[in-house]
Parts: structure tokens; sequence; C-alpha cells
């Protein structure tokens, strides 16, 4: 697996974790301001790990160079 390909994908593991966090605090009691920040930085989260997956599949489409 190249440099570059495992990068992205402990950045995305990463940012899961960092998402999964968000999704702890939304499912807790509700506060609004709380909530409101959380459900926001999940959303962040999630469009970057799907940019990561994105990344990762055009990753593995490109040849690897010796």
């Amino acid at each position: 697996m190249s440099e570059r390909l495992e990068t992205l994908k402990k950045a995305r593991d990463r940012m899961i974790e960092d998402r999964d966090a968000h999704a702890k605090v939304l499912a807790a009691p509700f506060e609004r301001d709380t909530a409101e920040r959380a459900r926001n930085k999940f959303v962040e989260f999630q469009a970057l790990i799907d940019a990561l997956d994105r990344a990762i599949s055009g990753e593995s489409l490109v040849p690897v160079k010796n």
C-alpha cells in the first residue's frame, strides 16, 4: 500500500473518531446550544469523511510508481 493511501486511511479513521464524539453529544439529553454545535460539527466531519473516501477510491485507481 502506498504511503499516500495509508495517510488517507489514517486521516479517515481519525475523522471517524471525532465524528463519533459529536454523535454521542447528539444522542445525549437535548441542550440546544450544545446540540446545534455538535450537529454542525458532525455534518462537517461527515463531509470530510466522504471526501477522504473519494480520495481513497481515486488513489486505488492510480498505478503505484516504482
